[in-house]
């Protein structure tokens, strides 16, 4: 080949460079996840989500951060959970928490809605939408792989009898299926919300739609766009595509030996027990004043448990570091008291440490005042000052007291009836 075959033209040359530019410009980030930063944990993953506007409303920020997307990865890949990109392992497989948020904002989740999520995986999507929907709502999942329904029963089974955030919402357990989601019976109950997690053959929309009430609400990645449709009719439809997705597609269903398809039921609507609407009627009382926080009325919440949670301004990510800073300064034995005021005061600024949250400070102040009482003699004299004493009851009330469980122990109940109370509950 001679060296003047390689050469460009002026047209060929600009040609190349407006794909080079196009290429550039596109977000294959999107695509395969790594939108945003990774973080150090599951906060910091929350944050950068936020400040990219993936994570856009109150109510899916709250589930987010009340479930640790390591709890469910394998333990020898938890180093990866905080990265924004998709994890598989054999049948296990996690979408980029990208999609996530982009999925839960589409779709407009209420308390009391009904929710079908085919290829519901490791349980950990159903999971954040079961704090939304509320104990009225209808949680059901359909997966293909049987290793990973009985890997998302083991994680839902982990969060409700070891997470503190099981206490602070009002939860809707998830309920799964095995099975090939594209043989559910035509004649099965439909749902308010749909989400499917792998690529939909154009063939297979209007059999998604049809899954939907009236009103209804489906998300679903289609010609590799993430989809959302709206049921506006029975015969009506909004369609918007939101981003562009790679999502592995749906696995074709089998034919039976006797050539008929196969059927797979959908979970049971169940109606409550009285003794389960009991239960949830006794922990919604218990909660209401945590809620409020504890007696304080100036402030109105959305739904319960998001007085529990933290609330995250702008300034979000310097407070944090002061927080960090200030609490590795009160546990070090290395720095000296006089050493811990200079610290405070790189925090002194406008939102910083001194302008934290009224209602959170005051409840933090319940929780180390607590301990503090809580605490045997012996510690309290081995603390040195007052002052000491204070932070060090402070640093151990970080673990969070969990004010639900506390009350529901303090029933004047039988033991059995706490416990049911209490879900059985490990911590």
């Amino acid at each position: 080949m001679d060296i003047a075959d390689l050469r460009e033209t002026p047209a060929e040359f600009r040609n190349h460079t407006a794909q080079l530019r196009t290429v550039l410009r596109s977000p294959p980030a999107v695509i395969m996840g790594g939108a945003v930063s990774a973080g150090e944990d599951n906060d910091e993953l929350i944050d950068n989500l936020k400040e990219a506007h993936y994570i856009r409303s109150d109510l899916v920020e709250r589930a987010f951060r009340a479930i640790d997307r390591a709890d469910y990865y394998l333990e020898e890949y938890r180093d990866s959970a905080y990265k924004d990109l998709a994890w598989r392992h054999g049948n296990l497989h996690l979408s980029a928490p990208c999609i996530y948020s982009e999925v839960m904002e589409a779709l407009d989740l209420q308390p009391g809605l009904s929710f079908l999520n085919l290829g519901s995986g490791t349980g950990y999507l159903s999971t954040m939408v079961g704090l939304i929907l509320g104990p009225f709502g209808v949680n059901h999942g359909v997966e293909l792989h049987e290793d990973v329904v009985d890997y998302a029963y083991e994680k839902l089974d982990h969060f409700i009898k070891s997470s503190d955030s099981f206490d602070k919402f009002e939860f809707c357990e998830p309920t799964f299926v095995v099975g090939n989601c594209l043989e559910i019976p035509p004649e099965s109950r439909q749902y308010d919300r749909v989400y499917c997690g792998a690529g939909v053959q154009k063939e297979y929309e209007n059999y998604m739609k049809n899954l939907l009430k009236v009103g209804g609400i489906l998300v679903l990645p289609l010609e590799d766009k993430l989809t959302k449709i709206t049921r506006t009719g029975q015969s009506s439809w909004e369609t918007k595509k939101i981003i562009a997705v790679t999502f592995a597609p749906l696995v074709q269903p089998k034919q039976n030996l006797n050539g008929r398809p196969r059927s797979v039921p959908l979970p049971i609507f169940e109606v409550r027990t009285l003794q389960d609407l009991s239960r949830i009627a006794i922990r919604h009382t218990l909660r209401q004043p945590i809620a409020m926080g504890e007696g304080h009325t100036k402030r109105r919440v959305s739904f319960p448990g998001a007085r529990a949670m933290h609330r995250y301004g702008p300034r979000f990510e310097r407070r944090r570091f002061c927080r960090r800073f200030y609490r590795q300064c009160v546990n070090s034995v290395v720095l000296h008291d006089s050493m811990i005021p200079t610290a405070m005061d790189d925090c002194n600024y406008p939102g910083g440490v001194e302008e934290e949250d009224e209602e959170v400070e005051e409840e933090e102040e319940r929780g180390c005042r607590r301990v503090r009482e809580d605490l045997p003699e012996e510690d309290e004299e081995g603390c040195g000052t007052e002052e000491e004493k204070s932070k060090s009851g402070c640093a151990r009330a970080e673990a969070a007291v969990n004010i639900l469980r506390e009350k529901i122990l303090r029933l004047p109940l039988p033991e059995p009836l706490k416990m049911y109370l209490l879900y059985y509950r490990e911590k």
